[in-house]
C-alpha cells in the first residue's frame, strides 16, 4: 500500500524551501507514495514539480492570522487518510502542526532551514513567533535540519531529544550543472548584458534582503576596479532592497560596472556566464546557491558563517571571509582575478565535493528513511 504524504509550505515567495520540497516530491517513487501538496498558488513552484500525480490544495498563507487554515488542513488530512505531514516555514507549520494534532492520525515531520531566532523581525515579534513555535513543537515527531550547527542548536538550546533531530544536507543534481553544456549560454548571457567575453564577471545571486549582504559586495567594487577596470559585477534577484542598492551604486559611482538584473529563472545560464561567485551573506541556513555554484565549478568567495562553513572549506573549495568585512572581500576578489589557476582549482575541488557530499539522491534516500521509520512506528502503535 502506498504511503500518503501531505507537504505543507506557505510558498509566499518561491525560494530554497520550495525548491527542496519540489526535489523531494520529484525524487519519491509514485508507485510507493501518494503525494499531496498544500501551499499558496505559484506557477513557478508547481511547474517545478514533475510528478503529475501530485494532488494540489491551494491555501492562502499570506495573512499572519487565518485560523480557518487549521480546519482546512485538518479536513485534508482526515479526508485523504494522510499518514505523514511534512511541513516547512514557521507560518505554514503552525497551522499544519495544530491541524494534524486535532486529527491525531498522522506522523509529523518538520524541516527547519532557518529557525525563528534568525528572523529579521523586531524582538517583540520574534518572541511571539518563538512562543507559537515552541507551543507546537511537541506535535512534531521528527525535525529535519539542514546543517550540523543547526542540529546542535535545536538540541542544546531548545532541549529537543537528539533522536528527534536529523541532519540532512540539501542536495543537487550535478549532471544538470555540467559547465561544458553551457558554453553557448555563457556567450548569450554576456551578449544580453553587453559584456564582452574578455571581461571577468563577478556574480551574486539571491533575494535582495539584508541577510544576503549585497550592499557589502557593492561597497567592495571601487577597490576592485582600481586594480582591474575591465571587471563587471552582476547581482541577480529581486526584493525590498532593490532601490536601496541602486542608490548605493549611484553614490559610489559604480553604475558602469554593476548590473542589477532583477528576478531571473535562468540561474544555470547566469552561473555559466560569471567567473567568480560571491556569497556575501550575513545569515544563512544552507544556501542552495552555494551548491549550484559548486556544481558549476565556479570559484566561490563566501562569508564565514554557520551553514556556509559546512559547504565551503577555506582555501580548498572556496575562499571564506568575515561577514561585513568589505576590505577582506575586495582582497579575496582581487586574489582570484590575479591567480586564475588557483581560481580554477577551487572550482574543480568544489565540483568534486558536491559529487561526493551533496547529491540529490542522497537527500531523498535519507528523507525516505524518516518516512518509512515513522510509518513502521505508526503501524506498531496501532497494533498495541
Amino acid at each position: 500500500m502506498k504511503i500518503r504524504i501531505l507537504f505543507v509550505i506557505d510558498n509566499i515567495q518561491f525560494g530554497g524551501g520550495e525548491r527542496v520540497f519540489a526535489q523531494i516530491i520529484n525524487g519519491l517513487n509514485p508507485e510507493k507514495y501518494s503525494i499531496f501538496l498544500a501551499s499558496q498558488l505559484s506557477k513557478h513552484f508547481y511547474e517545478s514539480i514533475r510528478n503529475k500525480k501530485v494532488r494540489f490544495f491551494h491555501l492562502d498563507f499570506s495573512k499572519r492570522i487565518n485560523l480557518i487554515l487549521i480546519f482546512k488542513l485538518s479536513k485534508i488530512i482526515r479526508k485523504n487518510k494522510i499518514q505523514i505531514v511534512h511541513g516547512q516555514g514557521t507560518r505554514a507549520e503552525f497551522y499544519a502542526r495544530i491541524a494534524n494534532k486535532i486529527g491525531e492520525r498522522s506522523k509529523y515531520v518538520s524541516t527547519i532551514a532557518m529557525p525563528v531566532e534568525g528572523f529579521d523581525v523586531s524582538p517583540f515579534r520574534k518572541k511571539i513567533y518563538r512562543f507559537f513555535d515552541k507551543l507546537s513543537e511537541r506535535f512534531v515527531d521528527r525535525f529535519i535540519v539542514v546543517s550540523d550547527v543547526l542540529r546542535e542548536m535545536m538540541i542544546k538550546k531548545r532541549g529537543l531529544p537528539p533522536d528527534k533531530v536529523i541532519r540532512i544536507y540539501n542536495g543537487i543534481e550535478p549532471d544538470q550543472y555540467s559547465p561544458k553544456n553551457f558554453k553557448k549560454s555563457r556567450l548569450e548571457v554576456r551578449k544580453e548584458f553587453k559584456i564582452n567575453d574578455t571581461s571577468l564577471v563577478i556574480g551574486a545571486i539571491g533575494r535582495l534582503v539584508w541577510q544576503k549582504g549585497f550592499e557589502y559586495l557593492i561597497q567592495a567594487i571601487p577597490d576592485v576596479i582600481k586594480v582591474d577596470s575591465n571587471v563587471r559585477f552582476i547581482i541577480v534577484g529581486d526584493g525590498p532592497l532593490m532601490d536601496r542598492l541602486k542608490a548605493q551604486s549611484s553614490k559610489l559611482k559604480v553604475n558602469d560596472h554593476l548590473i542589477l538584473t532583477g528576478f531571473r529563472e535562468d540561474i544555470k545560464e547566469i552561473l555559466s556566464a560569471i567567473d567568480i561567485l560571491v556569497i556575501p551573506s550575513l545569515k544563512e541556513g544552507f544556501p542552495m546557491i552555494t551548491l549550484e555554484g559548486m556544481a558549476m565549478a565556479r570559484p566561490i568567495i563566501a562569508t564565514h558563517i554557520d551553514g556556509i562553513t559546512e559547504q565551503i572549506t577555506n582555501g580548498e573549495t572556496g575562499i571564506l571571509v568575515q561577514p561585513w568585512d568589505t576590505n577582506s572581500l575586495a582582497r579575496a576578489i582581487v586574489k582570484l582575478l590575479d591567480n586564475r589557476k588557483f581560481a580554477e582549482t577551487l572550482g574543480l575541488n568544489a565540483r568534486r565535493k558536491v559529487e561526493r557530499d551533496f547529491l540529490l539522491e542522497k537527500m531523498v534516500v535519507e528523507t525516505e528513511k524518516i518516512y518509512q521509520g515513522l510509518v513502521a512506528t505508526r503501524k506498531i502503535s496501532s497494533l498495541k
